[in-house]
This record gives C-alpha cells, structure tokens and sequence, in this order.
C-alpha cells in the first residue's frame, strides 16, 4: 500500500493519474497521464505470470490489492493486453512483454478498467 506522501505524487488534486503508468517489466507505457481515476477497491490479482499461465483456470496464489487506477474505456490504454475469461474476469497483461496480471476487469461491467498501483511503476 502506498504511503499518503506517495499517493500524492500520483494523484492530481482532480483524482487522477500525474504520471504516465508503465509495466515494472519491461517499461512500455500502458496510460498517458491524466487518463485514469484513483479507486480503492479490494480485488483479487493473481500473482504475477506470463499470459499463458494465467488463462488455464487453476487457482493460483495471489494479492488482494486495494489501490487502482480506474479507466472506463478500454481504447484509453497505450498498450494493455486481455488474458482469456476466467469466469467473467479478464485480467490485464502488459501487451509488449505480456507480464501481468496487471489490473483486472469484470465483463460484467463493461466500462471499469482497474489497474493496480502496485503491479506497474510510474514516470
């Protein structure tokens, strides 16, 4: 979780992103500042795995992550990838080196994106 200071430096007085978000991978930039919301949800990520073994259905070990980025429109990404349904979730990869999961969506939900803070770095 981050600390007030840091999510300071993240957040705009408006809830939005200051920085540019980008995979902790391989550096590919995944949302251009100013595109996303600040939420706090508790969702469950898997840990962090090549696409492959993401999509296979298994119950993996994990992290529940309170702290996002929250975009509700899918064509605001600069680069992001889908895994496969895992029952009405589809988790969010890095589409370059295809590490995530980064961020999570329900197909429930057609306009809620989340990406979690603590799986991407910022610049």
């Amino acid at each position: 979780m981050e600390s007030a200071e840091q999510l300071n430096e993240l957040v705009s007085a408006e809830g939005r992103n200051r920085k540019a978000v980008l995979c902790q991978r391989c550096g590919s930039r995944v949302l251009q500042p100013g595109t996303a919301l600040f939420s706090r949800r508790q969702l469950f990520l898997p840990s962090m795995r090549k696409k492959p073994t993401l999509a296979d259905g298994s119950n993996p070990d994990g992290d529940l992550l309170q702290e996002h980025w929250l975009v509700d429109d899918m064509y605001i990404f600069e680069n992001v990838g889908f895994t496969k349904d895992v029952g009405n979730i589809k988790f969010l990869v890095c589409a370059d080196c295809e590490i995530g999961p980064i961020g999570w969506h329900c197909l429930d939900d057609k306009n809620s994106f989340y990406v979690a803070l603590e799986r991407v770095s910022h610049e």
